[in-house]
Parts: C-alpha cells; structure tokens; sequence
C-alpha cells in the first residue's frame, strides 16, 4: 500500500455534511454532520431506531442520502464512481453474518471480501489471497480456522471472522456495526482487545463502531456521536461528550459513568441519587 502524502494525511477520511435520510416518507437521518480523521477512532451511540445503521450505511457506500454531502477519502457520492472507494471501506455487520452461507469455509469468508462477495465462484481468488486471510485470521486472534465452516464457529469468533474480511483491502475506514451484540462477557472482551490491537497495528486507520451500551466502547475511542430519532444529540472527543445526562437523554435511564483504565462503565442509580428530570 503507498504511503499517503501529507496532504492525504491533512484531508478527511470522512465528511458528511447536512446529511439527510428519508425512506418511505420517513427520516431516518435529520441534518447530520460528521467529519473523521485519520486515526480518530468514532462511537456511534444511541437508541435503537436512532438513525446509527442509516450512518454506517452512508459512510459505507450502500446508502446514497437524499440531501447533503457525503465525501469519501475527498470523493464526493453522487459525483464520482464509487466502485474504486469501496475497497477503502471495510464493513463489519450482524446484517452481512445472516446473508453468508454458514457451510462457507472461513477462509472464504474472509478473501471474499477483496470484492465484497458474498461467494468465492463470482471472482478468481489466488494464492497470496489465500495467504493473506490466513495471515488476518491470525491477527484477530483466530489462527489455523480457515477450513472450519463458518455455521460452525461461537457467535465471539465469528465476529472475529468477519472483522478479519472488512481488513482485507487494508482499509482507510472501518465500521463496525454492534460487533458484541450477543456476546458473552468473555467474547466481548476478546472482541475489544483485537480492536485495540489493531489500532495500534495500523494507527492511521480511522473507524466507526455503532453500540447501545458504554462498556462496548473500546479504550482506543477517541470521539463520540449521539444519536436519537435521526440528530445528533451531542458530537465531539469522547471525555468531553460522554456522561451521565447524555445517557439519561439517550435512553431514559439513570446510569452513573465511570471511566477505568480506559473503559467506561455504566452503573445504574437509584433512590435520592438519581437525576432529577
């Protein structure tokens, strides 16, 4: 991969300026702004319904939005062909889990994703590609799986499965939708550390990953973007945006917020502590 040059260094990852939404009369997303960096590594948070998939849909190239800008590594959609970006993108999701074929080898999950392919027939595949979904499955803390079929791994490995095919084409950007959901606590811890170890493999990479809950949040997060009924409810570096009443706002509930060697915590309050309305 070619070093970027400084000015690529300086230009955005991702812009998404004004964007709106609306699917079958409905808006989905409402004058939405977003700009990450290289390096920024972005939590998307909120209730479900809050526009957070609509997000990753858009700065995924699968959604065009029905006004605003949505700019790609300086390429703007509906302006440019999007074909040559998509390799720039790597997507992780619950959604393309249900559409693969759990007899699908491992392997094939992963080099699938040069093309983002749901099947290894539609493309020729070589060697060092082969080699090189060895080499990612190792990386995410899987080794030696590329002959087992995907149906046949826990729901924590095939979350790491499908994160070692969104690293294929060495992406600028990666969105990770709700990649614990359905986790056991030890799952999900294995989870986060392979993403806190890649952040520091690849430093220039930015991400996005959309939660429901604090303690999902990786300690590499560097930003954070609340969402509800499609706006943005609060927007900037995480220490600065993430507390107590923002959660309160989110989700109606009264959680007090701590952050412990990196990590944050939600711990419900109740009695005279609670917030007042």
């Amino acid at each position: 991969m070619t070093a970027p040059t400084q000015q690529s260094r300086s230009q955005p990852v991702l812009e998404l300026d004004s964007i709106h939404v609306v699917r079958d009369g409905n808006t989905m997303l409402d004058n939405v702004d977003l700009v990450v960096h290289r390096g920024e590594h972005w939590i998307v948070i909120g209730p479900n319904g809050g526009g957070k998939s609509t997000l990753l849909g858009v700065a995924g190239l699968d959604l065009h939005p029905s006004g605003g800008r949505a700019v790609l590594l300086g390429a703007e959609l509906g302006r440019t062909d999007i074909r040559p970006l998509r390799g720039s993108v790597g997507v992780a999701s619950a959604y393309l889990a249900n559409r693969l074929r759990g007899q699908l080898e491992v392997g094939a999950v992963v080099y699938c994703g040069r093309f983002g392919a749901l099947e290894p027939w539609w493309h020729r595949y070589t060697d060092a590609d082969h080699r090189r979904a060895d080499e990612l499955l190792a990386v995410v803390g899987i080794p030696g799986f590329a002959e087992r079929s995907f149906m046949s791994l826990s729901s924590g490995e095939r979350q790491r499965a499908l994160l070692a095919r969104a690293l294929f084409n060495d992406p600028a950007l990666l969105l990770l939708d709700e990649p614990n959901a359905g986790l056991d606590p030890g799952a999900r811890e294995a989870l986060i550390e392979a993403q806190v170890d890649l952040a520091s493999r690849q430093p220039d990479r930015a991400s996005i990953l959309v939660t429901h809950h604090v303690e999902d949040i990786p300690p590499t997060a560097t930003h954070l973007l609340a969402l509800k009924h499609g706006r943005v409810v609060r927007s900037g570096p995480i220490e600065a945006v993430m507390d107590r009443r923002l959660i309160a706002d989110l989700f109606g509930v009264d959680y007090r917020i701590e952050r412990r060697d990196g990590r944050w915590f939600g711990i419900p309050v109740g009695g005279r502590d609670r917030l007042s309305s």
